[in-house]
Order: structure tokens, then sequence, then C-alpha cells
């Protein structure tokens, strides 16, 4: 008994305390957008974050605010290729992020239309004469600031899931140590009765 106290112990001691980095990058215009927390759900605040180019070579910087959020907006061209994001979060906690080519600042200022969509006139609709980029920065601005909350929810879920899907392994573990041990007692029970 003692032993299988130990080993249940042991199997479900550390893992509890550990956290893990989520860390996520998006294009958000001309600039690229990014979160960076733990699963505790603290987030990363007053953290540098690097940004290179697929060559290693560092093309900017920005840092988290109190929401663990950054915004970086590139000074010049960038080579092609995919930006790699990193961030030192002390006590051996790297938070790497990887954005895509194709997200990528800088590219085409028309986004390609998806089957389906529908185009829309903005200068036979508005009654005020606005200008189609800054109406669709503003536009671009509410959206992220809407989708912030429900980006960092839906990372949160996922952990929590990870969590208990460890969690019930680790029953699945223990039930079948129970099962184990009840079919041995019986089978010694048995032994010594004859």
């Amino acid at each position: 008994m003692r032993y299988l106290l130990l080993s249940a112990f042991i199997l479900s001691a550390s893992p509890a305390f550990a956290h893990k980095i989520i860390a996520d990058v998006f294009p958000a215009g001309n600039s690229v957008e990014g979160e960076i927390g733990f699963s505790s759900g603290d987030m990363a605040v007053g953290f540098r974050v690097d940004v290179f180019d697929i060559n290693g070579n560092k093309v900017g910087e920005s840092t988290t605010d109190e929401d663990g959020f950054f915004t970086w907006t590139p000074e010049g061209a960038l080579p092609a290729g995919p930006l790699k994001f990193l961030s030192d979060l002390g006590a051996g906690h790297v938070a790497e992020m990887i954005l895509p080519a194709a997200d990528v600042p800088g590219g085409s200022v028309n986004s390609p239309t998806t089957a389906g969509a529908v185009a829309v006139n903005l200068e036979a609709s508005t009654a005020t004469a606005m200008d189609d980029t800054a109406l669709s920065t503003i536009v671009a601005s509410a959206v992220r600031n809407e989708l912030r909350p429900i980006r960092r929810e839906l990372t949160q879920i996922r952990e929590r899931n990870r969590f208990s899907t460890i969690l019930g392994g680790i029953g699945i573990i223990c039930g079948l140590f129970g099962a184990f041990f009840y079919v041995s007692a019986r089978r010694q029970l048995k032994d010594t009765s004859k």
C-alpha cells in the first residue's frame, strides 16, 4: 500500500506546477501583432521581442505591453521569407514564433478574393468621402481589438484540454494498477485458503 501511495504521489507531483509558454503572432495590416503569456493565465509584461529574417539577421524589436501584446512595424523593405520572433522570458523560457512568408507585411496591398466573397463598392455606399485605406485601417484595428480576448480564451481552452487529457491518462494508468493489484490480492487469498 505504501508503494502505491508513493508512486501515485510521484506521478502527480511535478506536472501540476509546470507552466508552458503561449505565444502567437499574426499580421495586422502593415504591422505584425503578437501576444506572449503562460498557460497559468499570466501574461509576459515588459519583455523585449526580437525580430529576425530567414537568414538570422535582426530586423527589428518590440516590447510587450501590460496585456502581453506587442506590435512591430517594419521600418524598411524586408527580404522574402518568413520572420522569426524571439523573446527571452528568463528562467530558461524562450518564446519563439514564426510568421509565414505569405503574412509578412509589405506584400501586395490587395488581398485575393476567395470564392463566395462579395465585393463592396465603398465609394457608392458611403455618404462622406473617406479614403479606402483609412477605412480599412479603422476596421482592421477594431476587429483586432475585439479578437484579442477571444484568441486568449481559445489558447487557454486548448491548454485546459491538454491538461485534462494528461489527467485522464494518469487516471487510466492508476485504474489499471488498481485492477492489477485487486486481481493479485484475490489470487493470493485463494492460494492461502487452499
